[in-house]
């Protein structure tokens, strides 16, 4: 029916101008809060509090300790309560504590704010998702996706600037403190916008309710008729599939933020720039990865390849990540290298992000994402960590390279995913199979 709709007339698009902004502009300033502690290591922090290399990288990491707890519940609540109504109270409390870690006098009370700094941020991404899988259908989640995880660069664009004209004009403290604020005047944006579901909007048309209705609906009725019709949350904790998804995100996620929370500290180390320079030169590479995730994240909803179009991104990563150390002799080559790197970054992350939604059926799904995010964010906890750690013990280019062989195992890891289900999918397919069981 879905189909007839569409073919009869124009379905309206206003849910690409409702959903994503709101969700857009949440998750930039969350994973500003998130990452400007990097630039607040390399502007002075680590020395004022006394860190070494590995405690900078437990207190850049600790925050995906914090990160597991709501994970699942995130994901829950989205699914079968209001994901507004939680992000809504997310953003108040990650705000304060984003704020406090601007007063914090010593390592503890750091390790402290931002454990719970991650508890706070947690529950958003899985419920996050969950709003995006009730607004795009299959064919277009990897775009929607893609959009979402855009945030990532952008903050990073905002960040380094921001973060280092702060610190040249104030200090590290006030990085905290001024982008705390900035996430507790994101509530104004947030609960005017967004929606749970079409059938609660009040902006969204007939045509396009009607059409997203049918086309999830039928989508999520093909899922129940597949192998993983019925299964409860409980019963996917036995899944090979949901364990396989979980280390692909662990192994990726290490190389991403060991990439991502040491890119300031690796640029100021490489150019021996102050930190204003660095914040300029961060830009390129999140400018980059804009570019990889509009790329990629289209042309997997193309082709509906998303276990091809998680692989190449992180092959392309590796390569980038190993060349930007065997050519640090060259300081501008060796920065292009880590430019390329962006490029590759999250690309995979938009496309992955589709896959559980096409695996588990819409009761668990919410939940099956929360506890990919969950564990598989350990990565971000791992990375900084053995980029310290490795760092101090041996040298950067040894740091480095352990996270190259990190992307490497999670490339191995996909290759053994199953097949993608293409009724499922495929929308074209999807009424074929129905036409066929009718007749």
């Amino acid at each position: 029916m879905s189909e007839n709709i569409s073919s009869k007339i124009k379905i309206p698009n206003k849910r690409w101008i409702h959903i994503i902004p709101p969700i857009l502009l949440v998750y930039i300033v969350a994973f500003m809060d998130r990452t400007n502690i990097g630039f607040a290591m390399a502007g002075g922090m680590s020395k004022e509090l006394g860190m070494s290399s590995s405690v900078a990288g437990i207190a850049a990491g600790i925050f995906f300790v914090g990160y597991l707890f709501l994970q699942v519940p995130g994901g829950q609540i989205a699914e079968h309560g209001s994901a507004k109504k939680f992000i809504a109270w997310t953003i108040i409390v990650w705000g304060i504590l984003a704020i406090l870690s601007g007063f914090a006098t010593n390592v503890a009370q750091l390790l402290v704010l931002r454990f719970l700094l991650g508890v706070a941020e947690g529950g958003v991404m899985p419920a996050v998702l969950t709003i995006v899988r009730h607004w795009f259908p299959s064919e277009e989640r990897g775009r929607a996706t893609a959009f979402v995880i855009m945030n990532n660069p952008i903050a990073s664009i905002i960040t380094g600037p921001l973060s280092g004209f702060i610190i040249v004009k104030y200090n590290w403290h006030y990085v905290f403190i001024v982008e705390g604020i900035i996430s507790l005047v994101l509530i104004l944006v947030w609960l005017p916008l967004i929606s749970d579901r079409p059938e609660t909007a009040k902006w969204i048309s007939k045509e396009e309710r009607d059409y997203l209705v049918e086309r999830l609906d039928a989508e999520q009725n093909c899922l129940d008729n597949s192998e993983s019709k019925k299964a409860s949350l409980k019963e996917i904790i036995y899944n090979k599939t949901l364990w396989k998804l979980v280390f692909i995100f662990f192994f990726y996620q290490t190389g991403v933020y060991g990439y991502t929370l040491w890119l300031p500290t690796i640029l100021k180390n490489l150019t021996q720039t102050g930190m204003a320079q660095v914040g300029i030169l961060s830009i390129f590479p999140y400018i980059a990865t804009i570019i990889g995730l509009f790329v990629f994240g289209s042309i997997s909803d193309k082709t509906m390849k998303r276990n091809r179009y998680v692989i190449l991104p992180i092959i392309g990563f590796a390569i980038f990540l190993y060349l930007s150390v065997r050519l640090q002799q060259s300081v501008w080559l060796s920065f292009t290298m880590l430019v390329g790197c962006g490029f590759f970054l999250q690309a995979a992350s938009a496309v992955f992000m589709t896959i559980p939604p096409a695996v588990f059926s819409g009761e668990v799904a919410g939940g099956a994402t929360g506890i990919i995010n969950a564990l598989g964010n350990l990565g971000g906890f791992i990375g900084p960590f053995l980029v310290g750690l490795l760092m101090q013990t041996f040298s950067y280019n040894v740091s480095i390279y352990s996270l190259v062989i990190s992307l490497v195992i999670a490339v191995i890891i996909t290759t053994t995913l199953p097949k993608e289900n293409e009724k499922c999918e495929n929308p074209a397919l999807q009424v074929k199979a129905e036409n066929t069981v009718k007749s």
